[in-house]
This record gives structure tokens, sequence and C-alpha cells, in this order.
């Protein structure tokens, strides 16, 4: 179960840093940065429900476990943000977009970061 849990995780990382900063290198939002988006959503929600059999909880109250929860939530934020955005085709939206998606990217490597050195710890 531990290698799903990396796997999945691992594959949020990668999908996640494509779509947010290959939005932010192209400049605007775009069908492609949205699928990379959801993916990376699905990919984290798995990983973390892995981590949490693993653990025998699902949220920990803890840096990692707070963190984790805001970064799930905002990713799902900004899933959904992303996809009014598109479906709205306003073009200054789909141009600024990039600013929030850099932020939650920011966010998301807090949980990501402190997993990873607490599964080195052990």
């Amino acid at each position: 179960m531990l290698l799903y849990a990396i796997i999945f995780i691992t594959s949020a990382l990668i999908f996640y840093t494509i779509g947010v900063w290959g939005e932010k290198k192209q400049g605007v939002l775009k069908k492609w940065h949205l699928i990379i988006f959801w993916i990376g959503l699905l990919c984290d929600t798995l990983g973390t429900s892995f981590m949490g059999k693993i653990s025998g909880s699902a949220l920990k109250m803890n840096l990692h476990g707070i963190t984790g929860l805001l970064a799930i939530l905002l990713m799902l934020f900004h899933a959904i943000w992303a996809t009014v955005v598109l479906y709205k085709n306003d073009d200054n939206m789909k141009q600024n977009f990039h600013k929030f998606s850099i932020v939650v990217w920011a966010i998301w490597l807090i949980p990501y970061i402190s997993g990873a050195i607490a599964g080195m710890s052990r």
C-alpha cells in the first residue's frame, strides 16, 4: 500500500507542477491545464487516502495533516475555479489565473515536503 501512496503522491506533484508552470509559461489558462489540475487532484486524493489507511487515521492534527487538508481543499477550489474560468471564456480571467495557481501550488508543497521528510526520518 505504501508503494501506491508514493506513486500517487509523486504523480500529483508531477501533474500539478506541469499544469501550474505550463499555465504560467503560456500566460493563459487552457483546457489541457484544467485536465492536468483535475488529474493532479485525483492523484493527490488517492495518495492521501492510501497514506491515511497506512497510518490508521485520515487526518492528524499536526502541521502535515492540517496543511495536507488545506492543500486538497485548495486544489479542489483551484480546479473548480479553472473550470468556471474556461466555461466563462473570459480572456482577462484566463490570463490572470496563473497568479492564484502558483499560490496553491506553493501551499501544496508544504505537506508534500513535510510528508517526505517525515517518511525518510522513520
